[in-house]
């Protein structure tokens, strides 16, 4: 089995070597292997630098458009399989084992994993707790994917109408689509990711709670008629 890891990444020279050594640090079976494609956005930092050190494939996406760059990563795949991580997330040393062994299964569509924050306050619990309660029950989740470059094309890979949540957006779209070839997702739960929590650094730790709490910018922001918004809290994060 082969598979490729697509990370985008603004200014990420901090906490892209971390995800990449925990791709690096893998326990993986023998026959399985791993390339890596670092997505270069606005980048003027030594981010470049730090993806060629860990043997990673760069490309260059300079659209303030999560979507439109995640699209780029896997429009450069040449693999079957594919995952998706934010560039300040790392992955717990089993993740690639797990996937290996359901992708084996003839009914694997792909799927999510567990994610959780490098701390924790009340106000990171409540803020994570307003996006995961939720999730859990439709069955979602967030930060890492991993499912078939031929699903991808099929669902017409991440929205680029969308500025933000893409990413929960893309695995219900393919939930769907599982259902149709009678195939199931799978949240990887043995196994787990870790996101920073540099937001939370910057804005806060009711971060997510403040954001939430005003639907509608939150939804001018998705479709991107609220720039200024979409700047502050997800495009231009000091890094």
């Amino acid at each position: 089995m082969n598979i490729t890891i697509v990370i985008p990444a603004h200014n990420e020279e901090k906490y892209l070597g971390r995800c990449l050594s925990s791709v690096d640090d893998q326990s993986i079976p023998h026959d399985m292997q791993v390339d890596k494609i670092v997505v270069l956005n606005r980048c003027s930092d030594k981010t470049e630098e730090v993806a060629k050190a860990h043997g990673a494939t760069v490309v260059s996406n300079d659209s303030k458009n999560l979507s439109s760059i995640k699209n780029t990563g896997v429009a450069h795949a040449k693999t079957e399989w594919v995952i998706t991580i934010d560039a300040d997330s790392w992955m717990s040393k089993g993740v690639l084992t797990e996937i290996y062994q359901h992708a084996k299964s003839p009914g694997s569509l792909g799927g999510g994993i567990r994610i959780k924050p490098e701390r924790i306050s009340p106000g990171i619990v409540v803020g994570y707790g307003m996006m995961l309660i939720p999730a859990f029950f439709l069955g979602l989740s967030f930060g890492m994917y991993w499912f078939r470059k031929s699903d991808f094309d099929a669902i017409g890979g991440f929205d680029e109408k969308r500025h933000i949540a893409e990413d929960v957006d893309f695995l219900r779209r393919l939930k769907l689509h599982g259902k149709k070839t009678g195939r199931r997702h799978k949240i990887i739960s043995l196994e787990s990711i870790t996101t920073s929590c540099r937001k939370f650094d910057e804005f806060g730790d009711w971060h997510f709670v403040r954001i939430f709490r005003n639907p509608f910018r939150v939804r001018q922001a998705i479709t991107g008629n609220d720039r200024e918004y979409l700047d502050k809290n997800w495009y231009e994060v000091k890094r």
